[in-house]
């Protein structure tokens, strides 16, 4: 997503990726986007916490998926800015010959992916400009970098959000899961309004206000249409706390405001 209709880099607007680096301790981010994550953290004050389990739940989602599934191919699309514990890096920690395709449209994402999303000699890791929704324009671009004859990861973690209208979301799902073959796997995060529905509301409603691209709250019910056809891995669609959580995790028995899944292609 990117900060204008022209992808030039606006350090006035307050955007997605730099708002969510705020909240993960990062430096890439303006004063404007920390003004926007202060406002929303007003009506969720658990926001950071919320955030933060969204990345914990990548982390244990890509272990799973390399480490018991056996995958080695992953295509991340709504990347975000690069911090700690990357997909690229969870994944080749595990198995080095990985090879992970990122896709995201933020100038600035991209700035600092060519910079610091690096490989291990052993993998490849490629980067794809597009928007979310050119589905077509993503999956033959991974194709320089990805067999799509073998099985493959898509995440999709903080990104459908960023698609308003609900058969255009999970249209954009179903076009991706076509693309590969049986045996790949789904994995989604997106924000609720399970949790404190009215609270979730009113920040969802502060940050239309003063951010850019505007975000869409959903309900598990939603999500689970997006799973369809697919076989949900345990426990379902869940707060991203609870979604297999490390032994000894004192969140594990907290709710966020982001809700989860994993499945595989049959």
């Amino acid at each position: 997503m990117t900060d204008d209709a022209n992808g030039v880099l606006n350090a006035e607007v307050p955007h997605t990726a730099r708002i969510w680096n705020y909240w993960l301790g990062g430096k890439d981010n303006f004063a404007a986007d920390r003004a926007v994550g202060d406002q929303v953290q007003q009506h969720l004050p658990d926001i950071v916490t919320s955030a933060r389990a969204d990345r914990a739940f990548l982390r244990r989602a890509v272990r799973h998926l390399v480490g018991e599934a056996g995958i080695r191919q992953f295509l991340d699309i709504g990347a975000g800015l690069p911090t700690a514990d990357n997909t690229h890096e969870v994944a080749q920690l595990i198995a080095p010959e990985c090879r992970v395709v990122y896709c995201d449209n933020d100038p600035l994402v991209l700035a600092h992916a060519r910079a610091l999303l690096t490989s291990v000699p052993e993998g490849v890791t490629d980067y794809i400009d597009a928007e979310a929704r050119d589905t077509a324009a993503i999956v033959e671009a991974a194709r320089r970098t990805l067999d799509l004859d073998r099985p493959v990861a898509v995440m999709l973690l903080g990104i459908l959000n960023f698609i308003g209208d609900d058969d255009e979301a999970l249209g954009i799902v179903r076009q991706l899961m076509a693309a590969v073959p049986s045996g790949s796997y789904l994995a989604v995060a997106h924000p609720t309004l399970e949790i404190r529905p009215a609270e979730s509301a009113a920040a969802a409603e502060q940050w239309n206000k003063t951010a850019t691209p505007p975000i869409t709250l959903r309900y598990k019910a939603d999500m689970l249409r997006w799973f369809e056809g697919l076989d949900l891995l345990e426990p379902g669609v869940v707060t991203c706390t609870k979604w297999r959580p490390d032994p000894g995790d004192p969140t594990a028995d907290t709710d966020v405001y982001q809700f989860c899944g994993v499945a595989r292609k049959p």
